[in-house]
Parts: structure tokens; sequence; C-alpha cells
């Protein structure tokens, strides 16, 4: 007799049916019982039972996709902000009402388990939170696409402040599984790092180059789902992990020498152990060159193994099939990496592999900052990667006979854009040739993309002005207003109707409904709600207790003197100098919101840290200002942590000097969250204040021509100092103990880059800036009109969403296109 096909008891929709399934895997995926189980056990049961549907959409997905045979986008990066994994699953699954109902039956509360969620750590700042969000939308939008990357096994760090000082400790994000990942160690890739290289001619006279590697390390793959949202399509992150060719020398361990009996195998898994170690030693230098070259040499790999199993060995097709992204600078290195596999293992001619690699790669450039061009000595390269100098060195020559063809006679021209410098201390210079061996070249904001072709790559965009070009970036409407600010959408709903997540442009409904009083009344109770929540939140992590009737004034980011929390702080400060001039002085009350990490060898930047800090405990002690003035310094900011802060706001700080920021992303969270911007001329600023509209931007500072004419000119930033009392009483407070019981030497530091050198003009934009706090403070009076302000921000800026940015992409880069993944088997 036939078995009847029985209906997967693991995907019911049903709360009995969820319940089994939770019952199922907390006994046989997780080895416990309801009464032994803890609640870390429970936590990754739940996350099972939620993966088990993603599982089944994944599974149609592949088969979808293979029998399509599409076009598929790779995107390399060395960072993936993620955010937390359940809240985003539970609600692309549509399984949070599921899970709330089978765990109150346990007399469990699902909110007390989204804690136990650890944060990848894969990721320090807006890099990877972009790469996470544009993976987002890529599913969304239903375009096949694997994102490559490292799994590093502990992220950044753990931030903690210590004494007002920042303190790092290993981020363990790994330190209880992750259940959101499938290792899969019978695909590992061997990744070959020094040796030499052998040239011969086999039989038929034909030429060869043999890599001949004096080390191997094995890269072991682990993919995690990432699902679009409203859609059957779940796509892959595919993440690297160093496992050593051999676990352990058994000749030195069996002689007793244990700890020569492992070195190898330390040495090879050091190379996925922690993010971005610090490159400014010899040693950490050539770890991070080993991180970059790991990832993409198992990723090219995958990737050349994945379109031979649907278009066979000829590789002619590889650009109609592959679509290869390099997020920023760190994955370049795959350039001569695909040169190296197409020649030397696939036998093609150098103009062959060169036209394939060509057609396949686009890069896109993140950065003005000429410090963060990456650039990598020759002797380190030569060492590490022998096959790959060889390679580059032949780009290298070849292009330059291309400019000497284009340009004859002009060798200056010659040298400014050679991929490799001359001199006593030859370097690769990784973005000269991401732009060489890539068909497009994008910027993520129009002043930054104009930048990298007036100033920062300009000989190589008069080569090929058609691949430049700009794609500004976008942000997860579904992580950043629907999981973050779900009584705002839900607010949105009532307004403009459903369906505008996906379709971002809808908010622009809003604006009719501006100047209605119910929508505002309700608008302000929204914001109010979120800033009471982030209150709890802080005063949770031992901060003070802040009145959320304040101003919630917010700078979030990483920090970086460019960036210029000092700034915020010398405002902070010539607030309270006013108050203790005059403290009858009316004044709006505000709560200054400050998150950011500083790299670790960054010591300005910790400074700044501490300077933050010691203010927030001056101004708590000084019962004058107290109740109205507060700095709260957040510790370890992440993606969850922006998450509470994002919807809270009501002064979003974006106050970067103009022509450094590429374009940030957090501006754009905070705008659609409804916060009002105070900031420059600089990255997508510029865009979101055309499209919010001139009114409801609060603007100051230099613009870039402005800048770029000060430094030409000769700035003295001695001359601001000179001539604005509030300036200099400011600045003279940093040194005169207020801040640091008693210590005058302590901020010196700071003092002596703000006068001898400013190298970010903080000085030069002072007086504009305070002026237009003093506008913005003024603005919040009038509730009515700050709130109208709020609704039109997040009513015009629609076009900051992710799905538009791969929408761009996928048009004018990589001509990727859906694939639709039926919800059903189909025979």
């Amino acid at each position: 007799m036939k078995a009847q096909s029985q209906p997967n008891s693991r995907l019911g929709r049903s709360v009995p049916e969820f319940k089994r399934a939770l019952e199922d895997n907390l006994n046989f995926t997780r080895g416990q019982a309801v009464y032994t189980a803890s609640h870390n056990d429970i936590y990754n049961t739940i996350a099972y039972t939620v993966r088990d549907h993603l599982m089944d959409r994944w599974r149609r997905t592949v088969r979808a996709y293979y029998e399509a045979n599409p076009k598929f986008v790779y995107y390399f990066s060395a960072e993936y902000l993620m955010g937390r994994q359940l809240p985003q699953n539970l609600l692309y699954t549509d399984t949070e009402a599921l899970t709330r109902d089978a765990l109150a039956e346990y007399k469990l509360n699902l909110d007390r388990y989204l804690d136990e969620d650890a944060e990848p750590g894969l990721g320090n700042g807006g890099l990877g939170r972009l790469a996470a969000c544009f993976l987002d939308s890529l599913a969304t939008l239903g375009v096949p696409c694997v994102g490559y990357g490292l799994r590093y096994e502990f992220g950044i760090f753990e931030q903690t402040i210590r004494d007002g000082w920042q303190v790092e400790r290993p981020d363990e994000w790994l330190k209880f599984g992750n259940p959101w990942e499938f290792a899969q160690p019978d695909e590992m890739v061997d990744v070959g790092f020094g040796g030499h290289t052998e040239w011969v001619n086999d039989e038929n006279g034909k030429f060869h180059v043999h890599w001949r590697p004096a080390e191997t390390v094995y890269g072991e793959p682990f993919h995690t789902m990432v699902p679009g949202y409203e859609t059957q399509n779940v796509n892959v992150l595919r993440l690297w992990r160093a496992r050593a060719s051999e676990e352990f020398d058994f000749q030195l361990f069996d002689v007793g020498d244990y700890v020569r009996a492992v070195e190898e195998k330390i040495h090879s898994e050091n190379i996925s152990k922690v993010l971005y170690p610090n490159d400014n030693t010899p040693q950490g230098q050539e770890l991070r060159l080993r991180q970059q070259y790991f990832f993409i040499a198992c990723s090219l790999r995958d990737i050349l193994r994945r379109y031979r199993v649907c278009n066979g060995d000829d590789l002619a097709n590889l650009p109609d099939k592959a679509a290869i992204q390099l997020n920023d600078t760190h994955p370049v290195i795959a350039i001569p990496e695909l040169m190296r596999l197409l020649m030397d293992r696939h036998g093609l001619e150098w103009d062959t592999a060169w036209d394939l690699c060509r057609r396949t790669f686009a890069s896109t450039q993140h950065t003005l900052l000429p410090e963060a061009l990456e650039e990598w000595p020759v002797g380190l390269v030569q060492r590490l990667l022998p096959r790959h100098m060889e390679i580059i060195r032949e780009i290298d020559r070849r292009f330059a006979d291309e400019v000497r063809a284009r340009f004859p006679g002009d060798e200056d021209r010659v040298r400014r854009t050679a991929i490799i410098t001359g001199g006593d201390d030859p370097r690769v210079r990784m973005a000269y040739l991401a732009c060489v061996g890539s068909h497009s070249v994008n910027g993520v904001a129009e002043l930054q993309s104009q930048l990298l072709v007036e100033r920062v790559l300009p000989d190589l965009a008069e080569m090929w002005p058609d691949r430049f070009n700009n794609k500004t970036n976008g942000v997860s409407p579904r992580r950043f207003m629907r999981l973050a600010n779900p009584a705002l959408c839900q607010l949105i709903d009532k307004t403009v109707g459903p369906g505008w997540l996906n379709r971002l442009d809808d908010l622009t409904k809003l604006e009719k409904h501006a100047d209605e009083p119910e929508l505002q009344q309700r608008w302000r109770d929204v914001k109010r709600a979120n800033k009471c929540a982030l209150a709890k939140v802080i005063a949770d992590r031992g901060g003070p207790d802040v009145d959320p009737d304040s101003i919630f004034d917010v700078m979030v980011k990483r920090l970086h003197e460019y960036k210029r929390q000092l700034l915020k702080v010398l405002h902070i400060i010539t607030l309270y100098n006013r108050l203790k001039a005059d403290p009858t002085l009316e004044i709006e009350p505000r709560t200054f919101i400050f998150g950011a990490k500083a790299a670790p060898g960054y010591d300005m930047a910790k400074l700044i840290i501490k300077l933050i800090n010691s203010v927030g405990e001056t101004l708590e002690n000084d019962r004058q200002v107290a109740d109205r003035l507060r700095v709260v310094f957040m510790e370890n900011f992440n993606v969850s942590l922006g998450e509470a802060i994002y919807p809270a706001a009501d002064i979003s700080e974006q106050i970067s000097l103009a022509g450094k920021e590429a374009s940030g992303t957090g501006n754009m969270k905070f705008a659609l969250n409804g916060a009002l911007t105070t900031g420059t001329l600089d990255g997508a600023n510029i865009e979101i204040r055309e499209h919010v509209g001139d009114d409801n931007f609060f603007l100051f500072g230099l613009t870039t021509e402005e800048v770029y004419a000060r430094k030409e000119a000769g700035y003295r930033p001695r001359d601001h100092y000179e001539t604005d009392d509030e300036l200099r009483q400011a600045i003279d407070s940093l040194t005169d103990g207020t801040f640091s019981g008693g210590d005058r030497e302590l901020f010196q530091p700071l003092v002596d880059s703000l006068l001898n050198h400013d190298e970010y003009l903080l000085l030069a934009d002072y007086r504009s800036y305070v002026d237009i706090q003093d506008q913005a403070a003024e603005a919040y009076r009038d509730r009515n009109r700050w709130t109208r302000m709020s609704i039109l921000n997040t009513a015009r800026c629609g076009f900051f969403s992710s799905d538009r940015s791969m929408r761009q992409y996928c048009s004018d880069i990589w001509e990727a296109h859906p694939v639709e993944v039926p919800e059903k088997d189909t025979p």
C-alpha cells in the first residue's frame, strides 16, 4: 500500500503545530527536555524553528535559480553588520505571533529570548551595515545574490567605558554558537601563501606558470540565509573560516614539544580570528593582507565551481553569469587572483582572461581620505603572493602602455596613474588596481562621486569617463523602520495604507497630511514613546535619568576626527558656559546622546571619548544645569542599539567637514524616522537636504570649495580663537581643569591640535554651527512647526531606500534581473 504524503509538521502555521515543532527542535536538535532547558536552549529552539520556515523557502529558491540559470550578483565585502537575526527572521517568516502564542502556553515571553540573540560581530561601521542592507534589498527584489566575506571569530571589540576611557574587550559573539549558520566542511577550499613560481613550457611548447606555495590554509564555508521581505526568495551570505591544513605535527607532539606541534595550526587559523587587526605594525599588516586574499581566493573558487555546475567548463560566458562587486579596496586582490585562475588553471591567454576580468568586476570606492586609499608594500605582496605580484606588474606595465598610447609624451601622467609606485618604498595602490581592472567604478553619494572624478582619481576618470558613476547609498526600511520603529510604521500604515515598506516612494503620500492636527499629535505621541523607551535603555545601562521632553540631540557613528564629535562637544561647553554666566537664561533643555567606538590605536579619538564623558560628568554634578543639559555616552554602539536610538532622536548630527564623508547612512536612518538634520554640505547630506527641502534641514559650515580655498590660502585656526569670545572660553576650559578634575594637561593634545593644525576646520565652522543650533532650539519651541518638519523629513526620504540603490546597480552596472520563486513546489 502506497504511503500517503503528509504535510511537513515542522512548517505548520497553527499554534499546536508550531508548539510541536518547538518541542521537536528542543528534543531532537538541541538535545534537551522541557524541564532541563536553559534560557539559551530555549532561544536556540526558537531560532531553529523559525529557521525551518526559511529553509523551506531557501530550498525552493535554489531550485528556481538552478532552473533559470540567471546571472548572479556576488558581493565581496570585508564587513557585514547584519544585526540581530531573530527579530528580522520572525518578521520575514511572519511567525512572531505564532511564536508568542506557542511560548505563552509554557508561560514564557518571547521578549526575554530576543536578548539572547547575539549580534554577529562581522563589521565595525557603515561599510558593513551598508553591505547588510544591500543583501536584504537584493533578496527582497528577488535578485540572485551571494555575499562573500570572512567569518571573524571575534568582532572588532566590545567597548566598555571605565573612568571615561574606552576599554576594549574581545567580542565573543560566537561564544554560545550561532543557530543561523550552516557549516559546510565538505566544501573546503585550499589557499596558498608564499613560496615561488615556476615558468615552464609544456610538450606542445605552450607557456605555463605554476605557483608552488610554501604554506596552505583551508577555507571552511559557513552559509547564512538572507531572506527577502514579502517574497519567497532567500539568498545566502557565505563566510569563510580559516582551518589549518594539519591539526598538529604528530612527530613533535609525540616527543612532547606540544607548543611547536600546534604552532602552524594557530598561525593558519589566526586569519579568521579577529576583524581588522591593527595594521600599524608589520605583523598586523601581513595578517590583514592574508585576510583579504584568503576570503577572495575561497570565494572565487566557489564562484567558478557554481558556474561550471550549470554552464560547463567553457568560461567565455562568465561575465554573463557572474557580476562581482568589490565593496571598497579590501577585496581588490581578487583581480589578479581571477587572472591567475583563468590563466594558470584554465589555460586562457592574457588578453582573453583580462577581458573576462574587466567585464566581471565592478568596484565601489567608499572614501575620500588619502590615508584610507589602501596601499600594500611591494615586498610584502611579493613574499606572500609571488604569482599575484607578477600579474600586478604585468597589469601595471600594460596599463602604462595604454596611458602612453592615449597621452603620448606625458610621462608624468604615467607616473601619476601607476598601479605600482616608484621610489625607495614601492607600493601597490589598490584603488588604482580596482579602477583599471573593473568595468564600473562608483561612488556612494553625488558629491563624493564628483570628488572622486575631480580630485581623487582625475587621471583615470579622464581616460574612462563612462566607467565612473554614482550610486547613492540607501538603508533597509525593514530593519530601520519596521523593526526599529513599529509604532511609527503602524501610524504610516493608517495614514497612507500598507505596502510602502517595499515601495518607499509611497511615503510622499504623508505630505498632504502634514498639517493635520490629529496626525501631528499622533506623530508626537510616537516620538515621545520612543524617547521614553530610550530613556529606559539608558537607565538600565547605568546612565542618568533623562527627560523625554528635552531635545534628544544625537550623534552616533564611528569616532574619527573628520566626523567632528569634538565640534559637538565645543557646542555643549558653550551652552554650559552661557548658563554658568547667567543661570536665569532661558534655554531649551537638551539631552546630548553619543555613541562611538575609536580604533584601538587611535589615541586622539580615545581622548575625545574621555572628554565627552568628562563633560557629561561635570554637567551631571552641577545642579545649576543638570536638569537642562545632560550628556550620555552609550557604550558599545552597534546595530541593535542604533535601532533604539534612531526612532528617539529629535536632532541628527551630521557635521563632518565638507568633502570628507563619502556618504553616511546614519543620516538616512535618522531622517526616515523623523529626526531633523543639523549638517554640512557633505556626503549624502546634500541629497537629503535636496529631498526634504531647505526649510527642513539645519545647514551650516563651509562648502567643499570653500574648504579647499581656505586651506590653499593658508588657514590660521588661531584667528578664530582670538576673535570669538565664546570659542576662546570653550577651548580654554579644556585646559583650566574644569572638565578634568583640575588636571590642566589631560586635554592639552586636543587644544594643541585645534590651535596649531585644525586639519578638519572645527574652528572655522564653530560660529556657524553654534548659530544654527540656536535656530534649531528656537524651532523646537514651536511644537507644531517642528512636528510638521519631522513628518516632511520622513515623507520625502523614500529615495534613501537600499531597494532603490540596488535597482540602480542592477540596471546600470550588473545587468541582473529578478527570479520568481514559487510559493509551493511544482512538479
